[in-house]
């Protein structure tokens, strides 16, 4: 048995390839699926601000990848928006203040139904909960979670429209967070009652620690299989994707 931490990669298949955007733009992205299994559900990762450092392998979204696969049987699929630059590749294009991303949206959204698995799930991360806020209420969508919304881009309208979509909608907000903490989140999102806003005590906007990203990925696991979900610890097995 081997304790699943930080730098943890569990079995999984991997393929990295473009996503096409209807306005002409080629983005860097990765597939994680079960080495074994057919997805029981999917997961689409949208990252936080690229200028401010934040691309697809960005530390929650690179463990959720490494992780779920094989712990969930999920599919996971990350990308860098355009202009966004990380170890895997650059995306075309230029960072366009969440206006020009609502391509890449779509052209992710269409890549992850396209799999056909049974459940698709959008997970924005800071600058992603505005692109999934502003941009992914869309068919085929069957719940969102966020984490660490700073409602930068996102107005009280977009917002409101969630309201009369029946997609469930769970919003993590660390009690420590730089922009939108847990009270505040309540307020803001009080006009939305399928949203469930949880605070996470002593978390930080960036979930630094395995306890914060232990517990993201279980809420995230839980949404997409429709049941509580606490993801195992530790592993017996190979380790490695291909």
């Amino acid at each position: 048995m081997v304790e699943i931490g930080s730098n943890t990669e569990l079995p999984t298949q991997r393929r990295v390839f473009a996503l096409y955007t209807a306005d002409g733009l080629d983005l860097v992205a990765e597939w994680a699926l079960p080495a074994t299994v057919v997805p029981a559900a999917t997961v689409v990762m949208f990252h936080p601000l690229p200028t401010a450092g934040g691309f697809m392998d960005s530390h929650l979204l690179r463990k959720a990848s490494n992780r779920l696969p094989a712990l969930a049987d999920l599919a996971v699929l990350r990308f860098n928006t355009r202009g966004t630059v990380s170890p895997h590749g650059t995306s075309d294009g230029s960072f366009d203040e969440a206006v020009g991303e609502r391509y890449d949206v779509d052209a992710a959204i269409a890549e992850g139904l396209a799999l056909g698995a049974p459940r698709l799930v959008l997970v924005g991360w800071s600058f992603g909960t505005d692109l999934v806020l502003k941009y992914g209420q869309q068919p085929g969508v069957d719940a969102v979670v966020l984490l660490s919304p700073p409602l930068r881009y996102t107005t009280d309208a977009e917002l409101a429209l969630w309201a009369g979509s029946g997609v469930q909608m769970t919003v993590l907000v660390p009690e420590l967070d730089d922009f939108v903490r847990p009270d505040e989140a309540r307020r803001r999102f009080a006009p939305v009652p399928n949203a469930m806003v949880i605070g996470v005590e002593g978390a930080k906007h960036l979930w630094v620690g395995e306890r914060y990203v232990s517990q993201v990925l279980d809420v995230v696991a839980s949404v997409a299989l429709e049941h509580d979900v606490q993801l195992p610890t530790e592993w017996s097995g190979d380790s490695g994707s291909w």
